[in-house]
């Protein structure tokens, strides 16, 4: 009987969750849907010593702002509840104390002096120290004590940490859905410390115990765990437990150069590489994509096609295509290298097929921010023309801010058009759109292009300085479409500034 699938993604509150971290939680995510199963958010917290607080709360937030929410998790259907490590300490104890009773660890009294001593001896011998089954007999372990004398050390709560017993030449064949069959030597391997002397348990042994408890089907994580595989794959069988199936997701690449994408890479390169901004305990910052002005959909959208396709040329999906396409034996084997570009591309997609309502609220925001109150109407308007220029919905208000704060001074390059024959057209032109009693684009273009024509002008004599006045620049969607959104008497008023600037500064120049 094929069990129901059951995974989970496993964070460790040890900083912001990086965009690696969000990818490893949104496959687990899409398997489990496609699969009719469960995700839950379990938090690995038992490395006390690089605890961060506040990442925790980041970790929740970030999913729930991406839309990768749990089935289960802290205080959400608690059914193989605690979902918090730290939690759960009191369960491990047992669990490693039952592999030394069967023989698969051992206790270590050595101290950390002891072990500094010995990886420094190995390194003056160019060497590298490995605690492993060449040294476990002639340290400071169980294994080479009497039961008395072992039974002495626990009585006097001398410090100890328990090892996994590694087997010596054993050769491990797993599968791997991900990358098929993957070998490894255990002779090679070393004796993972299992539990700390701290009373807690490490990494290793936490994970194994509770996926097991809460009856997790698959593993599906980065391959940055690979190496770890043998030892889990160990600790299954020395507990008589069934393996859940292992899935190796491949690294998500830097732009350039060589490695792993790092949490340095984007403030370095200026791209984000966390979902929301976070702020050290220095006050250092780094970007978010929330705050850059991403779409939590292009995020999802975009970081599913890192390293996984559908078999087609298909690059817009929803989350439910993804959930309905989502297949692990399409996932690659090798790296997939982080495109900013590609990255902005795809919220470009989803920004310009949002309703000008929808996006209003992002612009709204930074005009509040600068006490200009603009109706819905107008901002919908505004949106319609400049939405197809915007990458991100913070690139908005930058490309139309004349719209609502009128240009004071002008495009250094654009203004040598203006002549001293323009401040005379520029005064026609006012007389012109004075005229005009239908206030729209279409009827504006025609009035005064009939004008310019009648007058034997030529266009860009016109054009250019009126848009100079309205802009600032040269910059912009259709002039006519700008000064119907602007009105009229804005329009008079801006002509009217420009002919003042210009006269004043020809007066200046000569």
């Amino acid at each position: 009987m094929t069990k129901p699938v059951r995974v989970r993604f496993a964070p460790s509150p040890t900083g912001p969750l990086h965009i690696g971290g969000v990818r490893t939680a949104l496959f687990n995510y899409l398997f489990a849907k496609k699969n009719n199963g469960v995700f839950y958010i379990r938090i690995e917290d038992t490395d006390q010593n690089r605890f961060v607080p506040g990442a925790e709360q980041y970790i929740f937030e970030a999913l729930q702002w991406l839309g990768i929410q749990p089935d289960e998790t802290i205080g959400v259907n608690e059914k193989f509840g605690p979902y918090r490590q730290s939690d759960r300490k009191h369960l491990y104890k047992q669990y490693a104390l039952e592999l030394v009773h069967n023989g698969f660890a051992y206790y270590a009294f050595d101290t950390a002096e002891e072990l500094d001593t010995l990886r420094k001896d190995a390194e003056t011998n160019g060497k590298t120290f490995t605690y492993n089954h060449t040294v476990r007999e002639i340290l400071n372990t169980s294994l080479n004590m009497t039961h008395d004398e072992l039974e002495a050390r626990l009585f006097n709560k001398d410090p100890y940490v328990i090892r996994f017993k590694m087997p010596i030449d054993e050769k491990l064949t797993i599968n791997d859905m991900i990358r098929g069959n993957v070998s490894f030597d255990t002779s090679l391997l070393d004796d993972k410390v299992l539990y700390k002397s701290d009373g807690m348990p490490t990494y290793h042994l936490a994970n194994i115990v509770d996926d097991h408890l809460q009856q997790t089907s698959h593993v599906i994580r980065g391959e940055e765990w690979l190496p770890s595989l043998p030892l889990h794959f160990l600790l299954y069988r020395s507990f008589g437990w069934d393996a859940p199936e292992f899935a190796h997701l491949p690294l998500i690449l830097k732009p350039v150069g060589n490695g792993k994408l790092s949490k340095r890479d984007g403030d370095k390169l200026g791209f984000p590489v966390f979902p929301l901004e976070w702020i050290n305990e220095s006050g250092e910052k780094s970007m978010g994509y929330r705050e850059q002005g991403f779409f939590p959909e292009a995020v999802v959208n975009f970081l599913a096609l890192l390293g996984w396709n559908d078999g087609t040329d298909k690059e817009i999906f929803s989350l439910n295509e993804l959930i309905e396409s989502f297949d692990l034996n399409r996932v690659n084997k090798s790296g997939a290298k982080f495109d900013p570009e590609k990255n902005k591309w795809f919220n470009h997609q989803y920004l310009i097929n949002k309703s000008n309502i929808d996006l209003a609220p992002y612009l709204n925001q930074t005009l509040q921010q600068k006490q200009l109150n603009v109706n819905s109407e107008t901002l919908s308007k505004v949106i319609a023309l400049i939405k197809d220029r915007a990458n991100l919905t913070t690139d908005l208000y930058d490309l139309c801010d004349y719209f609502f704060e009128a240009p004071q001074t002008y495009d250094e390059k654009a203004s040598k058009n203006w002549k001293e024959e323009t401040t005379t057209l520029m005064h026609q032109v006012i007389d012109v759109i004075n005229s005009v009693e239908i206030f729209e684009a279409k009827q504006l273009e025609n009035i005064l292009k009939t004008w310019i024509q009648e007058n034997e002008l030529g266009m860009g004599k016109i054009m250019q300085p009126l848009r100079i006045s309205m802009v600032g620049s040269m910059k912009g969607p259709d002039l006519f479409e700008i000064i119907e959104v602007l009105g009229k008497q804005e329009t008079i008023n801006r002509l009217q500034h420009a002919i003042g600037f210009f006269k004043k500064n020809q007066i200046l120049t000569n």
